[in-house]
């Protein structure tokens, strides 16, 4: 599956983003979809993830209750966020996992996915 997030840009603290991930070869419901960001100098920190069915989502620490994630099963996963800081200020990437995880756990590491998007610029400004 390919891989293409869009939608960043520079706002406002509390402003609001909607990001989207383009997926091309095979629909989502064949996969784990994730978001993740990385901030200059910064390691690659996990944000949102949504199963395969749509079951279950997980959040970081620092995004739980200001973002959600959602996937329309077949060619786009969405990551809304609300009351944006500075500090969500990232590249956001959306990433796909092919395996059978639905644990926090395996679905919070990177090194679990297997195709990745190239990334979308989100900067926040106080």
């Amino acid at each position: 599956v390919q891989l293409q997030a869009s939608g960043g840009g520079s706002v406002q603290a509390g402003d609001s983003l909607r990001l989207s991930c383009a997926a091309s070869g095979r629909t989502l419901d064949n996969y784990n979809m994730g978001w993740f960001r990385q901030a200059p100098g910064e390691d690659r920190e996990f944000v949102a993830t949504i199963t395969s069915n749509g079951g279950m989502t997980y959040f970081g620490d620092s995004v739980k209750g200001r973002f959600t994630i959602s996937s329309d099963n077949v060619k786009t996963l969405f990551l809304q966020m609300n009351s944006l800081k500075p500090e969500d200020t990232a590249v956001y990437y959306c990433a796909a996992d092919h395996s059978y995880c639905s644990r926090y756990a395996c679905l919070s590491n990177k090194d679990t996915y297997d195709y990745w998007g190239q990334g979308t610029l989100v900067t926040v400004s106080s």
